[in-house]
């Protein structure tokens, strides 16, 4: 596990520099920034124009929506190659090299990409977590405190989940599904709706299926106490694991029926 790390690391190190030896990097950065600082504008105005609806404040909202802003930017940072994979490797054959290598694939795969400018997508997602439970006079204690790194710890699980298992399904239809990007861009764009008020069949998909509600409104409930359950926002880390665990299967399944890309 420890010498996957450091290859892992050796990887992500050497897609770092390369990407600095670029003298526009620190644009593609802020290029990306501005985009999720102008992305929730329309929740902002909409609340200020209207003002809240029932408990939900724009504090609220955006606390939770930058929970899985957050956790989408980790996973996006730091497992690219998954989301590049089918064009990449698997339609290019590049992921032929790769079975040759004494290394694991998943290592090969996640650490074949980096992009120093998605680090952007993190670091807007976090501050606003803190400026939301400012505002929310959300206490600081080590138990919050706690739950807040799990939650981001298993919403960066479930969000590898979702590149890993578009990579595995790719083995099938040899391209990336369009669909699959409900449970990417899509889902953390769900979360600025009130979830009282969000549709049955929408809420039960993002609980029991990807389970983006688990890693980002049962958190900031149990911090900021909404009402719910505190030990819910325990279940963060589990939910993230499982999910990863089952797209890991869907592509251990991927790996063994992949027969050549061929020429």
């Amino acid at each position: 596990m420890l010498r996957e790390l450091r290859v892992y690391l050796r990887f992500i190190r050497i897609h770092l520099l390369s990407g600095l030896e670029y003298k526009g990097w620190w644009f593609m950065v802020l290029q990306v920034l501005m985009v999720c600082v102008t992305d929730p504008i329309g929740t902002i105005l909409m609340f200020d124009r209207f003002g809240g609806i029932g408990q939900w404040t724009l504090p609220r909202i955006l606390l939770i929506y930058a929970l899985a802003l957050t956790s989408f930017g980790l996973a996006e940072s730091f497992c690219r190659g998954f989301d590049y994979f089918p064009w990449h490797m698997l339609r290019s054959g590049n992921f032929d090299r790769l079975l040759l290598r004494p290394k694991t694939l998943f290592t090969q795969v996640a650490a074949s990409a980096f992009h120093i400018h998605r680090l952007a997508r993190p670091v807007a997602g976090l501050t606003i977590v803190i400026w939301a439970l400012g505002r929310l006079d959300a206490a600081v204690t080590l138990g919050n405190v706690a739950m807040l790194m799990l939650a981001l710890a298993g919403g960066f699980l479930t969000y590898i989940g979702v590149f890993v298992m578009s990579s595995g399904i790719a083995f099938f239809t040899i391209k990336a599904l369009d669909w699959i990007y409900i449970f990417t861009n899509a889902s953390y764009q769900v979360t600025r709706i009130p979830r009282e008020y969000m549709p049955r069949l929408l809420k039960n998909l993002f609980t029991f299926v990807m389970p983006m509600l688990v890693i980002s409104y049962y958190p900031a409930s149990a911090i900021c106490g909404w009402g719910d359950s505190r030990w819910l926002g325990w279940l963060a880390l589990p939910a993230g694991a499982m999910f990863l665990g089952a797209s890991l299967l869907v592509w251990r399944v991927g790996v063994r029926h992949y027969k050549g890309t061929g020429s």
